[in-house]
């Protein structure tokens, strides 16, 4: 008999129908070759199993024999495995007695398991999650939000905090949203740990956040458990030891926890490892909510340096109650001397415009600053050479790493919702502008439309007077540049901004958007008028595609999309103020 991954997709066997199986058929010859079992890629991701059954009950001495191969990649290693793998024989009976009577080609040792010191917490469902959790770099007040736990790519302490969750009315809103459960409460304030449920089951530490279903929650039962399931759950041993019970891509929330478990093993373990207990909270990754703020430490120095340059702060620096590692507080208060380099305006131009100095000698010197407030002398040329090659632009200078790379890697790094933007007018000697996301409201734009690229189609008019070569095609693409702008400050369609969840009286009018609708509705207007650096993908992979899931008859675009959540949609100024006037008539 053969059970492949796409029957059992459709028709999963639970734990009666293993425990029929088990009672009533013999179970002869069992060959478990996992995921890629087949050149053919259909079928990779699917779990494939060889069987042969006789149609008669097993007695209490039959035994189930078995060749494992799940474990080797590739079609051609593991037919080798089958012809040559060691065949193993456990008892049929003794499988009625592991989890969930799952069957596996290993006996059960006994003793207990890890379901006996921690609980396994699935997470909610929003209903929508476009419009309810953000990137946190997207939201500048975050009084309504919450900070959210997503899952995490590899076994490490704290990582899987790159998002917040919109958490208006204490939650209401989503909890009666359709679609929507809320689950992991009880689990919400308590230490434990956050396990994605694929392939390597890669494991970070929790502290308490809101999460949702992605990964499972494992909240030891007692504090003093925790380090201890850290160790074990971090470790090959917790992996290898679901594996054995659960080989399915996406292990069940319940399996996690019905694993050996020995504690006084795994309590020494976390006494030698953490002599001093769990490090608390770090991180110098600034994607995460944890991260400091100062470029020194950080990943990416650069990104983080512009950032600063640009007026932006990271969460954990405005945040007095968040739990911190005293390195990390230590940090934050290195930042506070990096504070006068801030852009009052968050408007920073990459010449020199308005008697301002040009972009990268404003970022040199904050960099200067950033390791000379530190350790003085600390800063050597080298240390900038370093930099730039760390930042893909070995042997270049600053400048050329502002103009030509810093977008793109932006845009990457902050999975493709940038908040720090780069303007410009399309020629490499032309007009460009770094613009803070969070501060470029109407009055910003005006600002820098007028003043700054005002100023310098000013200096390129002087130029064409007086024969500078070049002027002319500087003066005419600042020109079109402005006309550009103009129009995304006026924001007649298609440079409008659209907001499906939010009724045409609500829609904005004009260059004035709602920073809480995120970044990928309101840049459309800036990459349709192509004023960006990158404007498409894949170095800036911004779409406006359909959403996933249904809206109910009551969302506001329901009649027109019948239900599709659609975002690429434009409406005039002209609906968009009859709809307003009416609104207020009411």
């Amino acid at each position: 008999a053969l059970e492949v991954g796409k029957n059992a997709a459709r028709l999963p066997l639970t734990k009666k129908q293993r425990e029929s199986l088990l009672k009533r058929v013999q179970w002869n010859l069992l060959g478990r070759l996992g995921m890629a079992a087949f050149e053919i890629m259909d079928w990779w991701a699917f779990n494939v199993i060889l069987l042969t059954q006789t149609h008669e009950p097993a007695d209490e001495a039959f035994a189930l024999r078995g060749v494992d191969a799940s474990g080797v990649k590739g079609a051609t290693e593991k037919a080798a495995l089958l012809r040559e793998g060691a065949v193993v024989s456990v008892g049929q009976k003794g499988q009625l007695g592991n989890p969930d009577a799952r069957v596996t080609l290993a006996e059960d040792e006994g003793g207990e398991r890890l379901e006996t010191y921690a609980t396994s917490f699935e997470g909610l469902t929003t209903g929508d999650i476009d419009r309810f959790v953000r990137k946190f770099t997207e939201v500048r007040h975050h009084d309504d939000w919450r900070i959210y736990i997503q899952n995490t790519l590899e076994t490490t302490l704290y990582s899987g905090r790159t998002d917040i969750i919109w958490w208006g009315g204490n939650g209401e809103v989503i909890s009666s949203f359709p679609g929507s459960f809320i689950k992991g409460a009880p689990a919400w304030g308590k230490a434990g740990l956050r396990v994605t449920q694929m392939r390597n089951l890669p494991v970070t530490v929790y502290t308490g956040e809101i999460f949702g279903k992605n990964a499972a929650t494992l909240v030891p039962k007692k504090k003093e458990y925790f380090p201890a399931v850290w160790c074990y759950c971090s470790s090959p041993e917790f992996r290898n030891a679901v594996r054995v019970i659960d080989q399915k891509l996406n292990v069940t929330i319940a399996t996690l926890v019905k694993v050996p478990f020995d504690l006084a093993h795994w309590q020494q373990v976390a006494a030698e490892r953490y002599p001093n207990g769990l490090p608390k909270p770090y991180s110098d990754d600034p994607t995460q909510w944890l991260f400091h703020g100062h470029p020194q430490p950080a990943t990416d120095p650069l990104q983080v340096a512009v950032a600063r340059l640009l007026g932006y702060r990271w969460p954990a620096e405005t945040d007095a109650d968040m739990e911190l590692a005293i390195e990390a507080r230590q940090w934050i208060a290195h930042t506070d001397k990096l504070a006068a380099h801030a852009d009052d305006d968050g408007i920073v131009c990459l010449p020199a415009v308005r008697g301002e100095k040009p972009a990268h000698e404003r970022l040199l010197a904050l960099l200067i600053d950033a390791w000379e407030t530190v350790t003085p002398g600390s800063w050597k040329a080298s240390t900038l050479d370093r930099l730039l090659a760390d930042a893909d632009c070995a042997g270049k200078s600053l400048e050329v790493w502002l103009c030509e790379k810093f977008f793109e890697q932006h845009a990457k790094r902050f999975h493709h919702r940038p908040f720090i933007w780069h303007v410009w007018d399309g020629l490499k000697d032309g007009f460009g502008a770094l613009v803070n996301y969070h501060k470029l409201d109407a009055r910003n734009l005006e600002r820098l439309i007028h003043t700054y690229l005002g100023d310098w189609i000013r200096i390129q008019e002087a130029g064409v007077a007086s024969g500078l070569d070049g002027a002319p095609q500087r003066l005419a693409a600042a020109q079109a540049l402005k006309k550009k702008l103009e129009a995304i400050l006026e924001g007649e369609a298609p440079y409008d901004i659209f907001v499906r969840w939010k009724p045409l009286a609500q829609q904005p009018i004009g260059w004035n958007p709602d920073l809480n609708d995120g970044v990928r509705l309101n840049i459309r207007p800036w990459m349709t008028a192509a004023v960006l650096r990158h404007n498409k993908g894949p170095k800036l992979n911004i779409k406006w595609d359909k959403d996933r899931g249904k809206d109910v008859e009551s969302a506001p675009w329901f009649p027109v999309f019948k239900g599709d959540r659609i975002n690429d949609h434009h409406l005039t100024l002209a609906e968009k103020r009859v709809a307003r006037d009416g609104a207020r008539g009411r």
